[in-house]
Parts: structure tokens; C-alpha cells; sequence
């Protein structure tokens, strides 16, 4: 076959158990039946495993699906390995992240990107950290905001990821031995709104802090907290209840 400008390619495919699986493209006709080869004895080899082989014409990305398609019989594009309660999904050959089984039909569609430090699958046309899943916000600092509960940061298993907090403008801090929850809004810099004993309690005030701020005629995009489960009049005395820094009443718009 030739590409639009003449190169000539060559296609490779295998058939396994009744299904046609596509290999891929190569620009010679030798590596073409290489990978022939090489996909028929990662098929015929069960004792070949994503930790035990180095691939030679194949992507490593095609031999986890052919592994997982060999030993589960389920076919899956993207470069995952299905265990009895969870899975693996190869990032690269060196970096696998371990997920709960209720998890596969969405990383089976969903394609892990990394930017940073950062997780990201394309969802509805948007780049969406896969830390949302578990309540944690976008750029959440590891170790204040949430942990992994097995110190893996590579296992989103959702037992082992623990959220401290889920809220914006919230900072647990340690005071007296104690844990309290410091709440703070970004005008120019930060403002220290106050301290409380929770973290709701440190969400609603900063929701007041934003609400006391925008009155001032600070006109910034600030996100609110949203408090689930709780019924309005709950939020509105908890709301009237809650102190903030009058400095905060005292900004020159």
C-alpha cells in the first residue's frame, strides 16, 4: 500500500480466538511480519508478561492489549491488564497505575495524558484530572490535600487514595497537636479569612469571604464550595454563624 505522497507502507494483522486484531503499520515489509511473529508468540506464550518482555517491532502500548486479550479475552485498545479486582494501565513500559475493576469501562475509552505532575483524560472535549473522580480539586497538593493511604502514588485504587480536603481555600493545618482548617482568598495576594474547627465550616466561610469580597467590587471568577447534603436553612445559619477577618469588609474596590 502507498501513502498520499508514494511511500509505500506495509499493514500487519493477526487473527486470535475469532478476532482480526490490527498490528499496525511499518514502513518496511520485514518489520510488517515481525510484528506477525512477534504478536503470535506474545499470543501462544502465556508466561510472557508486561514485566518480563522488551517488544521488538510491536509498540508496548499493542502487547498489553494482546497479553490482556490472551489471558481475559477481553480486547481493550488502551494498554491495561485485567487482574481479579483491579487492573494495571501501562502508562509507558517503566510507569503502570493500579485502578479498581469498577474503573475499566471508563480507562477502557479514556486515554491517560500526562502535563507535569498532572493525570489528564480527554472527557467531552475537555482535559479532566483523574483526581476529580475521587473529590479532589484541580492542582490539590499531595500530602496536605489528599494522600495515598500505602504511600503508592501510583495506586488510584480508591481505597488508598484519601482526601483531606475537598474544598477551595482550604488549608488543614496542625495547631496544639490538633488538625484545624485555615481558610484564605486570593484578591492581589492571599487574604487569611479565618480559622475553624472543620473543614466545612472553613468552606462556608470562605464562601462568605467571596460573597463579602465581590460586594467590595472585586470582580474575580471565584469558584464556591458546594456543601452536599446539607438542606438551605442548615447552610444559611452555619453562613450567618461563621466569623470572617474584617478586613475583608474593608477593601478599597
Amino acid at each position: 500500500m502507498t501513502k498520499k505522497d508514494g511511500t509505500p507502507y506495509f499493514r500487519s494483522s493477526i487473527t486470535f480466538r475469532g478476532k482480526h486484531i490490527s498490528l499496525g503499520s511499518f514502513s518496511r515489509a520485514e518489520d510488517a511480519n515481525g510484528a506477525y511473529l512477534e504478536a503470535g508468540e506474545l499470543l501462544a506464550d502465556q508466561g510472557l508478561f508486561p514485566d518480563n518482555y522488551t517488544p521488538v517491532f510491536l509498540s508496548f502500548g499493542k502487547c498489553i492489549t494482546l497479553m490482556n486479550f490472551r489471558d481475559n479475552l477481553l480486547y481493550i485498545k488502551n494498554p491495561i491488564y485485567v487482574k481479579n479486582k483491579f487492573f494495571f494501565y501501562y502508562y509507558s513500559q517503566d510507569i503502570a497505575y493500579t485502578f479498581d475493576i469498577d474503573d475499566l469501562f471508563y480507562y477502557a475509552s479514556h486515554k491517560i495524558m500526562k502535563r507535569g505532575r498532572h493525570l489528564f483524560v480527554a472527557d467531552y472535549g475537555m482535559q479532566v484530572n483523574i483526581l476529580n473522580r475521587y473529590g479532589i480539586r484541580n492542582f490539590a497538593v499531595e500530602g496536605r490535600d489528599f494522600y495515598f493511604a500505602n504511600g503508592d502514588n501510583r495506586d488510584f485504587r480508591y481505597a488508598n487514595v484519601i482526601c483531606v480536603n475537598p474544598y477551595f481555600g482550604v488549608t488543614r493545618i496542625r495547631e496544639e497537636g490538633t488538625f484545624r482548617y485555615l481558610a484564605k482568598i486570593h484578591i492581589k495576594g492571599n487574604y487569611i479569612v479565618g480559622t475553624y474547627e472543620s473543614a466545612l465550616l472553613a468552606a462556608i466561610a470562605y464562601n462568605k469571604a467571596v460573597d463579602v469580597v465581590k460586594k467590595q467590587g472585586i470582580q474575580k471568577n471565584y469558584a464556591y464550595n458546594y456543601i452536599d447534603g446539607m438542606s438551605p436553612s442548615d447552610y444559611a445559619a452555619l453562613y450567618s454563624d461563621c466569623k470572617i477577618s474584617q478586613k475583608l469588609y474593608h477593601l478599597i474596590s
